[in-house]
């Protein structure tokens, strides 16, 4: 059993499950991954394996230490690498082996992580659900931060204070997600609700930690 795999989100649709339900589901491109390195407790410190999604890639893309580390596995075109740590019931890896969408079954759990689509500059409202002041009878406060901490004490502002700026464009985690289909043919892993990231975005699907 592998600990995960990675892919591309395909995008968002509906399923209807027998009772006429229907359900919103995620595409995703899962696989052929290829194990590029296997981590073992006495050479690295930890139990765990390098997956690479294989795909479609031109030479030039991949730079020569890159492409020295996947010749050395004899796997070839891979940019988009990750490590999973190996569980007590996982299977036992080794450099080469394939890892294909068919370890996954329905009704299985999985954490998919993906980078979340930038927004770029945004303001309170947007970026930490602020409230905001009244909109009309006079009021001088609308969207505005209000107080970010007292003169008096502690006379700074506190790391952390929720206030404008980058939104997006970090590592997100959803959790306990569950596979409504596999189609092995296709490599496609489907899965409900939605994951973090753009179509076209990369994910790596881990079996449910919780």
């Amino acid at each position: 059993m592998s600990p995960g795999i990675l892919g591309k989100k395909i995008g968002m649709t509906q399923m209807f499950r027998p009772d006429g339900q229907a359900v919103p589901v995620t595409l995703l491109k899962a696989g052929p991954c290829m194990v590029v390195q296997r981590k073992t407790p006495t050479a690295d410190g930890y139990d765990a394996i390098q997956l690479g999604l294989v795909e479609f890639i031109k030479p030039q893309r991949i730079n020569k230490p890159t492409a020295g580390h996947l010749k050395k596995a004899g796997v070839e075109g891979s940019k988009f690498m990750r490590e999973f740590t190996l569980r007590p019931g996982d299977d036992d890896f080794k450099a080469g082996d394939k890892v294909l969408v068919d370890q996954f079954k329905p009704k299985d759990k999985v954490d998919v992580i993906g980078v979340s689509k930038g927004k770029g500059y945004a303001g309170l409202v947007k970026r930490h659900h602020f409230r905001g002041g009244e909109g009309s009878h006079g009021s001088m406060f609308h969207r505005a931060p209000g107080s970010i901490g007292s003169s008096s004490f502690p006379s700074r502002v506190y790391p952390g204070m929720r206030m404008s700026g980058h939104m997006g464009n970090a590592q997100v985690t959803v959790r306990n997600l569950e596979v409504v289909d596999v189609d092995t043919e296709d490599n496609v892993l489907v899965i409900k609700g939605a994951v973090p990231g753009p179509n076209g975005g990369y994910v790596l699907v881990r079996r449910a930690k919780r």
